[in-house]
């Protein structure tokens, strides 16, 4: 199953065109510097609302792009916050408020807030069934499903998410996880193939597609496998380590 800092949120590659610069800070935000830090006073997410500032003087799609920003230095909380203020914000029912309920799922899910995610995820997946964002609201309601203790809706949204997307790796990977925690070993194999053949090779994949193996009675090629996935996990911790000493240096 996915970690929890593994859930998907959108890649904001939404600004592959030029787009106009916007600020965050409109002229009847005076924010004092000395009370807000950095990224706060960019986005001022407690002044964001209704009564302070107009819809129109909001841009959505910057929003978003902080609420992203947060995520990636595991403020989840903000995070939370600006993806919700981006929701309302956002036209009704569009692909940017679709967007954001379900980064918000994702942020509320790093914090271990089962209920909340869920509740997000499926908001967003109200909004269209169809969608790219769909799809990730399903694979990650699952986990949030799961994570709740509902194991049994939690593979009938895995298998939502890959009809959604047949491409859509992490929800391949769900899928075989639920199956194979059923007992529907030669399934979940065929789906953690299809997960690895879609580029998401990683330890945890592979602990999974190992353990398919022993219960298929393919010990050999499990045993194989497993050790993969043993050098794929060093080589990440190893990584972090260099990454947190080079972070030191910089210091």
């Amino acid at each position: 199953m996915t970690d929890p800092e593994d859930h998907n949120f959108s890649e904001d590659d939404r600004f592959d065109d030029p787009y106009e610069g916007f600020d965050l800070d409109p002229p009847e935000l005076d924010v004092d510097p000395d009370k807000v830090d950095p990224v706060d006073s960019r986005v001022v997410a407690d002044l964001l609302d209704d009564q302070s500032v107009p819809a129109d003087e909001v841009d959505v799609e910057e929003l978003v792009d902080v609420g992203l920003s947060y995520m990636k230095i595991n403020r989840f909380e903000q995070a939370a916050d600006t993806f919700e203020r981006a929701a309302q914000f956002a036209p009704d029912d569009s692909k940017l408020e679709q967007e954001a309920w379900t980064n918000k799922g994702a942020a509320h899910a790093e914090l271990d807030e089962w209920d909340a995610a869920i509740g997000d995820y499926r908001e967003a997946i109200r909004i269209d069934e169809e969608s790219e964002h769909a799809a990730t609201a399903e694979t990650n309601l699952a986990f949030a499903l799961w994570e709740a203790g509902q194991s049994e809706q939690a593979l009938e949204h895995a298998e939502k998410a890959v009809e959604i997307d047949e491409r859509f790796a992490e929800a391949w990977f769900n899928r075989g996880f639920f199956l194979l925690e059923r007992g529907l070993a030669e399934d979940a194999l065929n789906s953690l193939e299809n997960a690895i053949r879609l580029g998401l090779r990683n330890s945890q994949v592979l602990d999974e597609k190992a353990r398919a193996l022993e219960e298929l009675g393919q010990y050999d090629e499990a045993e194989e496998i497993a050790e993969e996935a043993e050098e794929l996990r060093e080589q990440a911790e190893q990584e972090l380590i260099d990454e947190e000493q080079a972070q030191r240096q910089e210091r």
